[in-house]
């Protein structure tokens, strides 16, 4: 476990979302790491503070006030899930992502999310 914050903030969303989100961003993406259905992107420290809120699942971690968070970050070598995994690994040409990039990655792929109770005509 990592303690958010001083290196970096974090995004955390749902896999199904993250996935959507993955491919919008394409080589835009920094480092995501995956576990349980969840995806973590790292962003740069300081801009978790000021994230909007896009829905339920879809959270900004960061070093604000009082809060601590840490966040599992695996070996180089995990790559394969579904527990604690790189999804997209770090290295020195992938790091952190852009928030705004992010941001509107997440907003495009919340909006081709499926309605629930939706039918198809």
């Amino acid at each position: 476990m990592v303690k958010v914050g001083p290196h970096w903030d974090v995004l955390r969303a749902p896999a199904e979302i993250g996935e959507r989100a993955l491919e919008l961003l394409g080589d835009a993406s920094g480092a995501v790491i995956a576990d349980y259905g969840l995806m973590y992107w790292l962003i740069p420290a300081g801009h978790a503070q000021d994230w909007p809120r896009l829905q339920a699942g879809i959270h900004a971690l960061g070093a604000q006030g009082a809060e601590v968070a840490y966040v599992g970050v695996p070996p180089a070598h995990w790559r394969g899930g579904p527990r604690l995994h790189w999804r997209l690994p770090v290295g020195p040409d992938r790091y952190l992502t852009d928030p705004g990039r992010l941001r509107e990655a997440l907003v495009r792929a919340i909006a081709a999310e499926p309605v629930e109770g939706a039918t198809a005509w």
